[in-house]
């Protein structure tokens, strides 16, 4: 028996293509591919996958091989940024995806399976994954057929001179390597100019409506929309208080309508005070704490809303994430499995 979840979490598809189509714009003559791993950044991995692939999308990259395998169905061109354990192998050998070596070790785990087309990535200071830039001018990808050596950028949300020595470094492996294609500049470093797309860029948060730079902000639209049911809609006598720890007392007798949304359902405890719900243009100001499974919010502006209606949260990203100390990537990343994806 399917029972319908009493949470719906809205992709706006059409918002999500053009929020590709804008990138790639701004990409230049770079290629634009599509960062989908954590489930598509929390939107359905699948559904974001089959949407960018009809719009043009060509190149997809995911974390692990557990999500590349989820998608390989779609025939889609994949890498697998994490790289290529030992118990990766035979999901690596299967030929669905691309590993992105990262280590002298994975290397060498590759080649001696048989070796055939990868991607490299390459530490140029953020320190986290990558084969170093005197590893690979000393020769350790010899003999490799890669089609795309890539890097990351540490600050690229913020103008730093970081930025440039990450740039200049990567640069000064071009024609190196053999690899047919370059890559470092995620959402952010998108928005630092052409000198950092090179051949292919890889955006992540900002085709979910994100916001990673403010420069950016006349490009994107928001794709995620948080729908809940209305549970309860009852009156608040003035003087009373609501929620955990009465933080909110009425001014006023005030209608009040209890959602089935809470902090469990990604619906972050820091929005409380500060979200809203949407109705019709309207906000709906969300009142007191933020429950785990529970949150209230002020309807007596509208009378028609009633028992079973459903309300849209207001998630713009970039104003959540500012009101509330979480960061955009989190409050994503964070929607949980109880949302029906539409």
């Amino acid at each position: 028996m399917e029972i319908p979840a009493p949470l719906r979490l809205r992709v706006d598809r059409d918002a999500l293509v053009s929020n590709w189509q804008a990138l790639d714009r701004l990409s230049g003559a770079a290629a634009c591919g599509a960062a989908v791993k954590a489930n598509g950044y929390g939107l359905g991995a699948r559904l974001v996958a089959e949407t960018l692939a009809k719009a043009g999308c060509r190149d997809f990259f995911v974390a692990n091989w557990a999500e590349a395998q989820g998608l390989a169905p779609l025939g889609l061109t994949l890498s697998v940024l994490h790289g290529l354990r030992a118990e990766d192998l035979p999901a690596a050998r299967a030929g669905f995806a691309r590993p992105v070596l990262s280590t002298p070790q994975q290397i060498a785990r590759w080649r001696d399976s048989g070796g055939g087309v990868c991607d490299v990535m390459v530490d140029t200071g953020m320190n986290r994954l990558g084969v170093s830039v005197q590893a690979v001018r000393d020769g350790l990808l010899e003999g490799l057929t890669i089609e795309t050596l890539i890097s990351h950028l540490a600050c690229a949300d913020e103008d730093v001179p970081m930025n440039g020595h990450q740039r200049e470094a990567f640069a000064s492996l071009k024609g190196r390597t053999g690899a047919r294609r370059m890559s470092l500049a995620n959402s952010a470093g998108i928005g630092l100019g052409a000198e950092y797309h090179f051949d292919l860029t890889r955006p992540g948060l900002a085709l979910y409506g994100g916001l990673p730079r403010p420069d950016m902000a006349g490009h994107l639209r928001q794709v995620a929309w948080p729908e809940a049911q209305i549970l309860q809609r009852r009156l608040v006598p003035a003087g009373e208080t609501v929620g955990y720890n009465a933080t909110w007392t009425a001014p006023a007798d005030t209608e009040v309508a209890i959602l089935n949304l809470g902090y469990a359902d990604g619906y972050r405890r820091a929005l409380s005070g500060l979200g809203a719900a949407v109705a019709d243009g309207e906000s709906l100001p969300v009142l007191g704490r933020v429950s785990m499974d529970l949150l209230a919010v002020d309807v007596t502006t509208r009378p028609d809303l009633a028992e079973g209606d459903w309300l849209a949260m207001d998630y713009d990203l970039a104003t959540a994430s500012a009101a509330s100390g979480v960061s955009q990537y989190e409050l994503l990343t964070g929607l949980a499995p109880r949302f029906a994806r539409a």
